[in-house]
């Protein structure tokens, strides 16, 4: 029998990621009332969900690895190795899948793991980067996982946070398939930032603006896609700029609170201080901004000079407590998704 979009009804499910709970609800209710599953997100993902007793249900860390994802590791391992030969996997997987789950080769050390992430987020590296250093002392990374898997079919549906949508690169590649594999193996992009900007475009061309700028530009430092993202904006028409992307902040020693969404609306403010034809915001489509509880913030000209201290916020990666005391803070929640960052500007007439 076919069903859930012309996938097979599987016998087991795996869901890992920001967004897997809100993925395994969107399945066929009967593949959720009987069939085996684990879920692995971040903490406090899962919500007053209820979640039948065929499933089991994890939270484990996000953005750097911790013993819950040796943990969460070690569970996914065993329900894949599990899988019988007449097996039919799904595989729901989206943004977070790398820090929520490890499982360490032979020799791979925890601190490691911890220093190959923490000193990746620090230097302002990209996800490639980061999600290569944790394929290194990986045993489940970069298609080993379903190395492991005996049975006969693999489906993955994956919601994309990585430029390029690789299904290599998504979750470092947990969802991948090994080299030649001995089982039928599928994989279907579902949700990336170029729907997610398609979505504001009809929702901005629906209330009369007009769209200049729709790009996946953001893949630089935050103070080098503010200068680019100023400097489009003010050379250009009135109307809505639209920006996708995963931008990276280098962190000082000892740095405060803050993300890269809410330092680069502080950039952005800094560039249109004192204009009031420029309003906008930038925000994570997860509903988070690294180790805070915004998912970004709003911004205008008076932004920047709304409060004293917004040079030394940026500088000592302290922009969420600034934009506390503005106001500016975007705050909603984990979203149930997560294709990575949006910017959204309007310059007005």
């Amino acid at each position: 029998m076919v069903e859930g979009g012309g996938l097979p009804h599987p016998t087991q499910i795996l869901a890992v990621g920001k967004a897997a709970v809100s993925m395994f609800e969107g399945l066929p209710r009967e593949w959720r009332a009987f069939t085996p599953s684990l879920i692995v997100t971040k903490t406090d993902h899962i919500g007053k969900v209820s979640l039948g007793r065929n499933v089991v249900a994890l939270e484990s860390s996000h953005p750097v690895p911790d013993q819950s994802s040796l943990i969460a590791g070690k569970k996914v391992l065993g329900f894949v190795q599990g899988c019988g030969p007449e097996s039919r996997l799904l595989i729901l997987l989206s943004g977070g899948a790398s820090s929520l789950v490890e499982h360490l080769k032979e020799g791979g050390e925890y601190a490691q793991l911890v220093d190959a992430t923490q000193s990746a987020l620090g230097m302002g590296a990209d996800i490639a980067e980061i999600n290569r250093r944790r394929k290194e002392l990986s045993a489940v990374k970069g298609g080993k996982l379903l190395a492991s898997f005996m049975g006969e079919q693999v489906h993955v549906l994956a919601i994309s946070d990585v430029g390029g949508d690789g299904i290599d690169v998504i979750g470092s590649g947990l969802g991948a398939c090994p080299d030649s594999p001995d089982f039928d193996y599928s994989v279907r992009i579902i949700a990336s930032n170029v729907v997610a900007r398609e979505a504001v475009v009809r929702d901005a061309q629906g209330r009369g603006l007009t769209v200049i700028a729709n790009e996946e530009t953001m893949y630089a430092d935050v103070a080098e896609v503010a200068a680019q993202i100023a400097l489009d904006v003010r050379d250009g028409p009135c109307g809505l700029y639209l920006y996708g992307g995963e931008p990276t902040v280098i962190l000082p020693k000892n740095p405060g609170q803050g993300g890269r969404n809410q330092a680069l609306a502080l950039e952005l403010a800094r560039h249109f201080r004192n204009r009031s034809d420029v309003s906008g915001l930038v925000a994570g489509t997860d509903g988070t901004d690294g180790p805070t509880d915004a998912a970004g913030a709003f911004l205008d000209g008076d932004t920047f000079d709304m409060e004293p201290g917004a040079d030394e916020a940026l500088t000592r990666a302290n922009s969420a407590c600034y934009l506390a005391r503005t106001g500016d803070q975007i705050i909603t929640g984990p979203t149930g998704t997560n294709v990575m960052d949006l910017a959204i500007l309007i310059k007005h007439k």
